[in-house]
């Protein structure tokens, strides 16, 4: 097997919205480059990279997929990537390892809303990106809208590289500006000939040749004299211009495709052998730090965990991507995240789930290992007395929540171990053991996602599970203040049990002033681990009660606060003020006292006009205009405060703060009003008061429950 050095790798990710083509163009690249004979497509379903067995039932990539190819003198890893919005976080660990994007869009519909969500995680990781329309061979193909909606949503520094000839059913050439020949390509795809350009086109083709050329010295000053000088730039000049702009994303240049005919993917790999940025351009951050660790072949050896899998025909594998020095079969390594030695016993390139053994791997290249004991997604790897140690992947905050539970009893320990390694898998898989809700909840980015990780456990781990609605983690508080005391007295032969406790009981805001007629002597305010304040305050003057039996008292009240009495649910921002009492010489402990500060507290609660207050969510929705009104009204009747609206490229942003309890299954509700053109975020907001009615009937719920 052919060992890459640095400067011969390139690493490049295939991006877009679910049907741009991201697995038919990877089948064309590798069929082109020797390393199969045979193309294969996702509806025969056998492709390389969709080999998963519910990819293939779906028809739609799920999982990033790795594989290789040469190019002439370069070796080209290449990542193929879900388009579903629900699989972003394969997304993500795909962009922290590639060094140039590539873009499909979908000729026929131009930009989509997944391929803005993606863009926008290609600015946060700073990638390079070339763009490619697809689908140009389909009747409806229309290169100059997707190309002016492009331009409209990524910025004018889109540049057009290549336009088609007879786009639409009889698509079979392509006009390359940059090297100002005409690509025509047999009915079969593959090798096209090269043909000079026709005299109808020269006038077009000339002016994005120097369109082209305008753009690439406008973002490099030596070339920019050349061009004022000459006139023009040769193609060493542009190459070396246009690498320099994509490496600062000054320009992105696009090309042309019918991946499905097997039409313009050589002039692809011939451009990302030629230009696209490689590992050196793209350094890594460290950790904690503003430094970036640069991908040098001559330094200490240290590699990234992007992908940890766990497969019934694969077993444990983790994917990397050696970002410094030489990596060796053999080689022991530290973990910098927990200081675990690992020892790297198989190395592996991967095409799909084809593993090929290799020996040694340079800086910038990506590849596959086994059996590691303690590294999973995220964790750096370097030698001993390394402090290397890189950023990891900050994947997205969930969208969707549903509780979780076994059909059949006793198996709860085998779905938290299935749960805890598809965690590990995905990071932005959140699992809950709510103590406050009784339920496991689980939390992700859609129904979709949702369904993949059933699939998996149900098949991978033989536990079979359902989802149910999640209950909310709904707060109580109070209104008014209220004064009370409780007298806890128990006699049954030998010491008994005395303790009479006065407090008052009052809503609690930062800064509040303390009651005007107590006089405290101790203050304690403690934040809660659900959220909000207690405020405790010992205004004991004259020894009614000792001041030892304060941390009794507090812990009553406490204790109460986890069971609120409305709906049991916690309670928060409530101040407590123990003002008088009364104590025994002999009959009088801690117990008493707490019992005594719990059924005060509690009294005290209900009579101080109790409110419930619900967890509320800023909710983004982005949205073609044509369909806001009916997005809109779905949002109405979820409770909703509309904040505002905003134009975001061509499509509508709509801003909203909606109650949690009115979000279960937005996903899916979404996603059919919008055919999957629109998409949404949310965030936790804050708690706010629920209307008198819905308290209501929330109480009666919980007492109905607690009888039986």
């Amino acid at each position: 097997m052919k060992v890459y050095t640095t400067d011969k790798i390139k690493n490049v990710v295939l991006l877009g919205h679910s049907g741009s083509g991201k697995t038919t163009l990877a089948e064309c690249m590798l069929f082109e480059a020797g390393k199969i004979n045979r193309r294969g497509s996702v509806n025969d379903k056998n492709t390389v990279a969709d080999y998963h067995e519910i990819e293939q039932e779906r028809g739609n990539t799920i999982f990033s997929s790795l594989m290789h190819l040469p190019w002439k003198s370069t070796k080209i890893n290449v990542i193929d990537t879900p388009g579903f919005d629900d699989f972003v976080s394969e997304v993500a660990s795909s962009l922290k390892v590639a060094d140039t994007g590539i873009m499909l869009l979908n000729g026929q519909n131009g930009v989509e809303v997944g391929t803005e969500l993606i863009w926008d995680y290609s600015k946060q990781f700073k990638k390079p990106m070339l763009f490619a329309v697809n689908h140009l061979d389909q009747e409806k193909a229309d290169f100059d809208t997707t190309v002016d909606q492009a331009k409209n949503r990524f910025g004018s520094g889109i540049t057009v590289v290549q336009y088609p000839l007879n786009q639409g059913e009889g698509f079979n050439a392509i006009v390359d500006v940059l090297k100002m020949t005409m690509y025509e390509f047999p009915a079969e795809g593959g090798k096209p000939d090269k043909k000079p350009i026709p005299d109808s086109e020269i006038d077009k083709a000339n002016k994005l040749h120097n369109d082209l050329v305008e753009s690439i010295a406008e973002h490099d000053e030596s070339l920019m004299e050349m061009y004022f000088e000459k006139g023009s730039l040769d193609e060493e000049e542009m190459t070396k211009g246009l690498h320099g702009a994509m490496a600062n994303r000054d320009l992105f240049p696009l090309f042309c495709l019918s991946a499905n005919n097997n039409m313009g993917s050589g002039r692809i790999m011939g451009f990302i052998h030629d230009i696209v940025p490689g590992p050196v351009d793209q350094p890594f951050k460290v950790k904690d730090k503003e430094a970036n660790h640069p991908v040098d072949p001559d330094a200490t050896t240290s590699l990234f965990v992007f992908k940890t899998i766990s497969e019934p025909h694969l077993g444990d594998m983790s994917f990397f991507k050696v970002t410094s020095g030489k990596l060796t079969l053999g080689s022991d390594l530290i973990n910098m995240a927990n200081q675990g030695s690992e020892r790297i016993t198989q190395l592996y390139l991967m095409d799909g789930k084809k593993r090929t053994n290799v020996e040694e791997l340079h800086a910038g290249d990506i590849g596959a290992t086994v059996k590691l004991k303690n590294t999973h997604t995220n964790n750096t790897l370097t030698v001993k007395g390394s402090d290397i140690e890189l950023e990891p992947i900050k994947f997205p905050t969930p969208r969707i929540r549903t509780a979780i539970t076994t059909k059949t009893s006793g198996e709860e320990e085998k779905m938290a171990v299935a749960l805890n390694k598809l965690h590990e898998e995905d990071p932005s898989i959140i699992i809950e053991q709510s103590k406050e809700l009784k339920q496991t909840i689980l939390s992700g980015q859609g129904e979709l996602q949702l369904q993949i990780i059933k699939h998996k456990i149900e098949n991978n781990y033989k536990v079979d599970i359902e989802y149910l609605k999640p209950k909310i983690p709904y707060r109580e508080t109070i209104r008014k203040s209220v004064r009370k005391d409780y007298r806890h007295k128990k006699q049954s032969g030998g010491s008994g049990q005395f303790g009479e406790v006065h407090m008052l009981v009052e809503p609690f805001t930062e800064g509040a002033p303390h009651p005007a007629d107590l006089n405290v002597r101790k203050e304690e305010t403690i934040d809660l681990p659900w959220g909000g304040k207690l405020n405790f305050l010992w205004c004991i003057v004259g020894g009614a009660i000792d001041v030892k039996y304060s941390n009794a008292i507090m812990k009553g009240v406490m204790e109460k606060l986890e069971v609120g009495p409305l709906t049991g649910s916690y309670v928060r921002d409530v101040r407590v003020a123990v003002y008088d009492g009364k104590m025994h010489a002999v009959d009088s402990n801690d117990m008493a006292f707490k019992l005594a500060a719990t059924n005060a507290f509690k009294q005290a609660f209900v009579e101080a006009n109790p409110q419930l207050l619900e967890p509320i969510y800023d909710v983004e929705v982005l949205v073609p205009e044509e369909i806001m009104g009916d997005v809109m009204g779905d949002l109405q009747t979820r409770r909703a405060t509309i904040m505002g609206m905003d134009a975001d490229g061509h499509y509508q942003k709509i801003k909203a703060k909606v109650p949690l309890s009115e979000l279960y299954k937005y996903s899916s509700t979404l996603r059919s009003l919008s055919q999957g053109r629109a998409k949404h975020n949310r965030a936790y907001a804050e708690y706010a008061p629920l209307t008198p009615d819905i308290q209501a009937q929330l109480i009666k719920e919980y007492q109905e429950e607690s009888v039986n």
